[in-house]
């Protein structure tokens, strides 16, 4: 069944980032993990760089799972940071889903680890209560790819839609006329690659 484009919309959509903890990154295999850590960080500074609303959680951190990644939470000094007592699915907690109703976005963005329980049970959640839900595949992370898969295919499914933190960001940005340096220096920080292109750019416009 054919469904419609959904773009997102930087003005509709807020960011959740859900469990990238220190004892669960440590089960991320189905990515390398300085890779994994690229993209979540990718996406925390495309997320700033569009300014959306972004909401920290994370599951038992007295425990195993560890807590948040300290990166995140030197970013989003400001952001609604949710520890979850115990609940699996983030969309469990009352607190959790009050910080995400709170922004007044319809569009859902969310990553974290692992894909199959703390990125699928809130995506599907979410998607239940009527929410357009877009998940950030490559800053999310699993055990294998048959885990992964089985989550994707769950989640796409239900309507969820899967893209990388570099479609993203584009699909946000829509036209390159509203920044270049900007963008283009956030994407040269992240893909080794892009700085080729930033680097013609620059020599173009005289730059040095």
């Amino acid at each position: 069944m054919n469904k419609p484009y959904v773009k997102l919309d930087k003005n509709n959509a807020a960011v959740l980032l859900v469990d990238h903890q220190a004892g669960l990154l440590s089960l991320v295999r189905d990515i390398d993990p300085d890779r994994f850590n690229n993209n979540v960080l990718a996406l925390a500074d495309a997320t700033r760089y569009f300014k959306l609303p972004t909401i920290l959680t994370t599951s038992f951190e007295d425990g195993p799972n560890g807590p948040l990644m300290p990166e995140l939470t030197e970013m989003f000094p400001d952001a609604p940071y949710i520890a979850r007592p115990g609940q699996i699915n983030a969309w469990d907690n009352e607190d959790f889903v009050k910080a995400v109703k709170a922004t007044g976005k319809k569009q859902l963005i969310i990553a974290g680890v692992v894909t199959e329980v703390c990125v699928a049970f809130p995506a599907l959640a979410a998607i239940e209560e009527g929410f357009e839900v877009f998940v950030v595949t490559d800053a999310s992370g699993t055990f294998n790819e048959l885990t992964r898969n089985s989550a994707w295919d769950r989640m796409s499914a239900a309507g969820v839609q899967l893209m990388t933190w570099f479609g993203l960001a584009c699909e946000l940005h829509r036209d390159w006329r509203n920044d270049v340096e900007g963008l283009g220096t956030l994407f040269a920080n992240h893909i080794p690659d892009y700085k080729n292109l930033m680097t013609s750019y620059f020599t173009l416009k005289g730059d040095h």
